[in-house]
């Protein structure tokens, strides 16, 4: 499977075969993943016209699809990625798939339906309330 992928300046714009959507939905499906991990800073995403999927990051220069995940207890990272990689099988292709498990949630954590579509990180702390004598 061929895509065709453009390095942005604010990072990386599929514009290909690849489809983000039907990957993020296939991690999401998996047992062992509790959500995708966009980073520290929101730095592993993919860029689309007027939005963002975080925690999948594209490379421009090979055939390769990078995945961040938050891991769901008792998962190790080793059933993770097999899980993983067997659920991309039928949605990348031959690309190469890098799973990265960033995190772990408890086994009964809730998480959000789509965390992926947020909006961008802003890169700001946010101000404690100031101290009333």
């Amino acid at each position: 499977m061929s895509a065709r992928i453009a390095a942005d300046g604010d990072g990386i714009v599929a514009t290909g075969a690849i489809d983000t959507d039907r990957i993020a939905d296939a991690v999401l499906g998996c047992p062992g993943v509790a959500q995708l991990h966009g980073g520290r800073f929101g730095e592993i995403a993919t860029y689309l016209p007027g939005r963002r999927v975080s925690g999948i990051r594209v490379d421009p220069t090979a055939s390769a699809v990078e995945v961040h995940v938050v891991g769901r207890y008792p998962a190790s990272v080793a059933e993770i990625d097999r899980q993983v990689r067997t659920a991309l099988l039928p949605v990348v292709g031959g690309a190469r798939v890098d799973v990265v498990v960033g995190d772990y949630a408890g086994p009964t954590e809730s998480t959000p339906i789509r965390p992926s579509d947020s909006a961008p990180a802003t890169g700001e702390l946010p101000v404690p309330p100031a101290a009333t004598p």
